[in-house]
């Protein structure tokens, strides 16, 4: 076989798609995001508002996050120096698990590299620690529940979006003895719309189901101390697994299951994905902690959020633009098409500095291809009022409210 020519073949195949990824080399300034220096291709540096960055709140700079990596950062050095179970569990490491806990009312958490591990490792553990587990899968979550529910060489189903009427007859339709978990997001964060927890709880007692959630668009930005939508809906105490990260609104890297302390328990000593990986470093843990514990207490910066995020929606919805508008904090504005897409991105960088990826399929459905603004506490009216007059002259001058990008 000529191995090159089937990788060229892949990669052209992505390229002639219009869906081939390209990087763009961002040099965040600290104190200062959400601008940044962007290093074009010909070496040469402009400066650009990030405007696409899961860093919601703008946490990742601030100076209680920075203060106590620093203070980790001198007292334990770099790295963890190993797994969890050997050398790898420190004071910052349990720390941030009982602000985690205490975060979302569970008697345990478990930290995690990311989200995603945290997703698939917990997700392909469950059947091992409850043979015969059926899981009952929203057909839009996240890769990495798809992943973990693919693995983990159990039974499956997959519902219908948000569809509990769907969901009520694949539970019906099993043995009523067997195990039985539901696995769902609060916020999907290509659209911005809300998982319907009330109604999946109820169908979860009324089945006997456990309920997996993930919260990864949601904690640090909803409820009264950022718990997420089960805390602000007052539902935290019917979720069995709570699912969250600390690489969005908390800014900085990692993610958790937060649960009862046995299912942490069960999770911790079963699961691969985190008995034989590398602990995050303690600075690491040390900053997540700190922006877990500030964010508790600072419900103006959750509400300021919003309040950019239904703004920056009014305006372009102002101008026509098809928005998706859910009531959360996402902006997508659909342009679909992957090619016109890059090129609306591409030409809002490097004519007006503002930086947007370009959103196309696996990750969402071909057709439905968009830019994702993801507005912020720190994205102030001068950046907005860029943003939009931008917008509005690209989309004119590329009549894409009729995809023609050869206008």
């Amino acid at each position: 076989m000529d191995y090159t020519a089937k990788l060229d073949d892949a990669l052209n195949k992505l390229h002639e798609e219009g869906r081939y990824r390209t990087f763009i080399d961002i040099e965040r300034e600290k104190g200062n995001f959400p601008h940044a220096v962007w290093t074009r291709p010909d070496g040469e540096k402009q400066p650009v508002t990030v405007w696409c960055g899961n860093d919601y709140l703008g946490m990742g700079q601030h100076p209680v996050v920075l203060n106590a990596m620093h203070e980790a950062i001198d007292a334990t050095g770099a790295g963890s120096g190993g797994t969890r179970n050997i050398s790898g569990t420190t004071v910052y490491h349990k720390r941030l698990e009982a602000e985690l806990a205490d975060l979302h009312g569970k008697e345990a958490a478990l930290l995690f590299t990311s989200a995603y591990i945290a997703n698939d490792a917990t997700l392909s553990t469950l059947p091992k620690l409850f043979p015969g587990l059926i899981i009952y899968s929203d057909e839009l979550n996240h890769a990495s529940m798809i992943e973990g529910v693919r693995r983990n060489g159990g039974a499956k189903r997959v519902f219908r979006h948000n569809d509990v009427a769907h969901l009520r007859e694949l539970l019906a339709a099993d043995d009523p003895a067997a195990p039985k978990l539901i696995a769902f997001e609060s916020v999907y964060s290509m659209d911005g719309d809300f998982g319907p927890i009330e109604d999946i709880c109820d169908l979860a007692d009324e089945f006997g189901a456990l309920t997996y959630i993930d919260e990864v668009h949601a904690v640090g930005m909803y409820g009264p101390r950022g718990g997420g939508v089960t805390e602000r809906d007052n539902l935290a105490h019917r979720i069995d697994i709570i699912n969250g990260t600390l690489a969005k609104a908390y800014g900085v890297m990692g993610g958790y299951i937060a649960a009862s302390e046995k299912m942490c328990d069960a999770i911790r000593s079963y699961a691969p994905g985190f008995i034989f990986t590398t602990s995050l470093p303690p600075a690491v843990a040390a900053g997540a902690a700190a922006s877990v514990a500030f964010l508790k207490e600072d419900q103006a910066l959750r509400e300021q959020h919003q309040t950019q995020a239904k703004i920056l929606k009014l305006r372009l919805k102002g101008m026509g633009l098809p928005i998706i508008d859910h009531g959360s904090h996402i902006v997508p504005v659909i342009v679909g098409n992957p090619v016109h897409t890059k090129k609306m991105s591409d030409m809002l960088l490097e004519e007006f500095g503002i930086y947007v990826q370009p959103i196309n399929y696996p990750t969402v459905p071909r057709g439905t291809e968009r830019l994702r603004f993801t507005p912020s506490p720190v994205h102030g009216r001068k950046e907005m009022d860029k943003l939009v007059r931008a917008m509005d002259e690209l989309w004119s001058h590329c009549a894409l409210n009729r995809a023609d990008l050869s206008a």
